[in-house]
């Protein structure tokens, strides 16, 4: 009976991530060692505000800036609950009181309070944070975007991983 009860929690929490998928256009996909290394020593050129993950999946990227930054608030925001719940509990166990998190798209919330903007989003998700970017006339803040560039915006600097696709790194002054 317990193997029936844990089958089905697997196959659920599958479902589950496909059901995202298919709804968001894109999968919860953590960032390698490489992207997260260089969006670190990217984020170094932001200032001492709040920072915000748009789209936070695993957390991989979230609690490595928590780490760096243990004296700034974190923000992560996931719509995927099964991502999210994993790093509701990834936070508990590791007590990282400078993160929080949100089970909302970033594109309702509030970004002003951020100096620092990071993400590893898809072409889609590129163009609605340009819109909602453009619209909020936000003070100076950096954007940093893993693999996917703004589409109307040149970037300040852009750093191309040594990896199988040559990723690349975006980093826009906004602002």
């Amino acid at each position: 009976m317990f193997e029936i009860g844990l089958l089905t929690i697997i196959v659920l929490a599958g479902l589950s991530v496909v059901w995202f998928t298919l709804q968001l256009g894109i999968s919860p996909m953590p960032s390698s060692a490489k992207a997260t290394r260089a969006i670190l020593a990217a984020s170094e050129a932001a200032g001492e505000g709040a920072i915000i993950e748009l789209g936070s999946g695993w957390g991989t990227l979230l609690f490595a800036l928590a780490r760096k930054y243990p004296h700034r608030r974190v923000i992560g925001y996931e719509l995927s609950w099964l991502p999210w719940l994993y790093t509701h509990l990834y936070k508990s166990i590791f007590r990282l009181p400078n993160v929080e998190l949100y089970r909302q798209s970033f594109l309702a919330a509030d970004l002003s309070s951020a100096t620092l903007l990071v993400c590893y989003l898809f072409p889609e998700g590129m163009e609605q944070l340009q819109q909602k970017l453009a619209a909020e006339h936000g003070a100076n803040r950096l954007l940093i975007s893993s693999t996917f560039a703004l589409p109307a915006s040149t970037p300040e600097q852009t750093t191309r991983l040594d990896d199988l696709y040559n990723t690349p790194i975006y980093s826009y002054q906004l602002g």
